[in-house]
């Protein structure tokens, strides 16, 4: 079953009635109900959202993915459960366990994976993604000669071409855009660690001692050029990307439920998610070599 994507903007009462997410905007009085088995990421963007500790608690006890932005409504936390699987310890030591060898090997289908999204993404809007093609047929074991950085240089040089565009997280827009989507798909990789039984702090490359989500940042690569397309959208349909909207916002929400191909088979960001994963946990218990990372389809 796909898990939805919710984004609560409004004030809101949030309770919860007969295992429902019982939303009630104290404006409007509207009132919405969500089975809480469906939520998959709930996205908290407003100041006077009132909810209670049993609320949270039914949404990790249904490993849902909680986002918490702040005042100038970015994504600035994420609250996820402890216990995600039933044999994590087991899978924890495993993890824990992985070689370097191995670790760079995962690196290298990981960069890989991305390149090739990213190459099939300029394709796809007929622009130059040549040298990609050569850049992920020498990937190395670890990235060695970094593949992955002259990639990104083509890469940004090209997709949002004629505008001139810099990928700086702090720069200007679409960067605002790309900020935004990736931190929803970063939520939704932790998410999905979490569900397989793993650490998304232990990374196999990213190592940064500060960060929380090293795993779910060396995940997610290969999944970026999705946010990427919906970002290119975006900048087609809007004369001004200065300022994120909730129209851009909810554009970017459903990225979660884009379609990708992962082993031949067509399915939801979401869902694919799970997929790669559960292959990760295979790799880790020595059951296999490889992880399963999306492939990206061309959007109509």
């Amino acid at each position: 079953m796909l898990k939805r994507t919710i984004y609560l903007g409004s004030p809101l009462d949030m309770n919860i009635r007969l295992e429902q997410l019982v939303l009630v905007n104290r404006e409007t009085g509207e009132l919405n109900k969500v089975p809480v088995e469906d939520v998959g990421v709930l996205v908290l963007d407003h100041p006077e959202l009132i909810y209670s500790q049993a609320v949270m608690q039914k949404l990790l006890d249904n490993n849902t993915a909680v986002i918490y932005c702040d005042e100038k409504h970015h994504p600035t936390g994420l609250l996820l459960p402890l216990c995600g699987h039933s044999v994590q310890n087991e899978r924890f030591r495993q993890q824990l366990s992985a070689k370097k060898p191995l670790q760079k090997q995962l690196w290298q289908q990981t960069v890989q994976a991305k390149i090739r999204n990213q190459a099939l993404l300029l394709r796809y809007h007929d622009l130059p993604h040549e040298p990609l093609l050569r850049f992920w047929k020498d990937v190395r074991s670890g990235d060695s000669t970094n593949l992955e950085a002259r990639a990104a240089r083509h890469y940004w040089q090209y997709l949002f071409s004629p505008l001139p565009f810099r990928r700086d997280r702090f720069g200007d827009a679409p960067n605002n855009l790309l900020n935004y989507g990736y931190a929803i798909l970063r939520a939704a990789v932790a998410r999905a660690l979490v569900s397989s039984g793993l650490l998304p702090t232990i990374g196999i490359h990213h190592h940064n001692r500060y960060n929380a989500y090293c795993l779910a940042d060396d995940i997610m690569e290969p999944y970026r050029p999705v946010v990427d397309s919906a970002v290119k959208q975006l900048i087609s349909d809007h004369a001004d990307c200065s300022i994120l909207t909730k129209p851009m916002k909810a554009t970017l929400l459903q990225v979660l439920t884009h379609d990708v191909r992962v082993n031949g088979e067509v399915s939801p960001l979401l869902v694919a998610l799970n997929k790669t994963t559960t292959s990760l946990v295979g790799c880790f218990a020595g059951e296999r070599d490889e992880i399963s990372y999306p492939e990206l389809c061309k959007t109509d």
